[in-house]
């Protein structure tokens, strides 16, 4: 069925959802400024994070990182520590990267089109489309997660929103809604929508600017709808890692390689076990591959449970004492109070870091 067919009247539309947007939308930071680099920024750090969380630390990023030029030349580790415990930390390494190649490349400006910008690392379709949109004033849809679901519901559509088909229908759905005329004040209404109105589970119908359009919602299918595609199983993974003192009041910290998950953060030495190994000689195991010493493995100090996007871990660290060898590898420190509160930690192992060892975390 042609979109046409299914939405005669796109002008209806845009005129109920942004005359709600405009008396009910959250008053956040990003939304008062029509600086690209400053709409990156939020784009970036609201990818799979709630915005309540992300507000202080887009506040402090800007602050610390007020243009795109003083990202570009401020050195990963400082990036890193600003961004701690904000999580998915690909985005902050992708978001520094690209700042260097905007820097060098095209002159401290961010690309205003499609196929330059969609070049940077860690800018996808919604993310250019977001800021192509509302900086810029291109009339392109921005098609998030929020939006799969309003456009599914809207337009009833049955098909799983994981397939690749059906994602390229809503994308093209939404840019026959989207106005010539301030196309980004109608993504964000869009998104806002999915947001606080039509939410996943409980969609507050009755509340609606577009209830009487709502196909969904006229055939009883809201509850429904969006379809998604069967949930895999998130697999388990064991973790130990070993608090090793100097006798000065020192921590053996180790920082995990710049590529790869959390690349670039600190840590305790250790690492992920093998399946049904032991994890007192896994971990005497790992730290000797990692660092060329012979530990002593003690008792357990702390555990900590941690979910990642496609799996989940518990984090044991145990007391262990230096028995043969000296480290050695890439990069490796005895840090002291002051020196390891101002290095980036993954918020499990600052976690584990605040339980057994407050110097490293206060």
């Amino acid at each position: 069925m042609k979109a046409k067919e299914i939405f005669p009247d796109p002008k209806r539309i845009r005129r109920k959802l942004l005359g709600w947007y405009d008396g009910h939308r959250r008053r956040l930071p990003w939304r008062e400024t029509r600086d690209p680099y400053a709409i990156w920024i939020s784009e970036i750090m609201l990818q799979q994070t709630q915005v309540k969380t992300v507000v202080p630390y887009y506040l402090r990023f800007l602050e610390r990182f007020p243009t795109v030029e003083t990202l570009a030349h401020a050195p990963l580790g400082e990036v890193l520590k600003t961004w701690e415990n904000l999580g998915y930390y690909a985005r902050v390494r992708n978001l520094h990267k690209a700042a260097g190649e905007i820097a060098e490349q095209h002159g401290g400006r961010i690309p205003d089109n499609r196929e330059e910008i969609t070049r940077l690392p860690g800018i996808g379709r919604y993310t250019a489309g977001a800021i192509l949109s509302i900086a810029f004033g291109r009339v392109v849809p921005a098609v998030d997660g929020n939006v799969r679901r309003v456009i599914s519901r809207l337009f009833e559509i049955t098909e799983s929103v994981d397939d690749e088909e059906t994602r390229e229908r809503i994308e093209a759905l939404v840019q026959t809604l989207v106005p010539k005329r301030d196309p980004g004040r109608f993504n964000q209404a869009l998104m806002e929508l999915g947001a606080v109105r039509c939410t996943p589970k409980s969609p507050s119908c009755p509340a609606c600017p577009l209830q009487d359009d709502c196909r969904a919602r006229a055939q009883g299918l809201a509850h429904r709808l969006p379809v998604r595609g069967k949930k895999k199983t998130v697999p388990h993974r064991e973790v130990v890692a070993a608090v090793i003192s100097d006798g000065k009041g020192r921590i053996l910290i180790v920082q995990r390689p710049a590529c790869g998950l959390l690349g670039s953060l600190w840590k305790f030495p250790g690492g992920i076990l093998n399946p049904r190994e032991a994890r007192e000689e896994g971990l005497k195991r790992i730290v000797r591959d990692e660092l060329g010493i012979g530990i002593g493995v003690g008792s357990p100090l702390a555990a900590v449970k941690h979910a990642y996007t496609h799996f989940r871990i518990t984090l044991t660290a145990f007391s262990c004492t230096l028995l043969e060898g000296s480290p050695a590898g890439p990069q490796w420190r005895w840090a002291g109070t002051g020196e390891s509160e101002a290095l980036p930690f993954s918020s499990a192992d600052r976690r584990i870091a605040r339980s057994v060892a407050p110097p490293l975390g206060h």
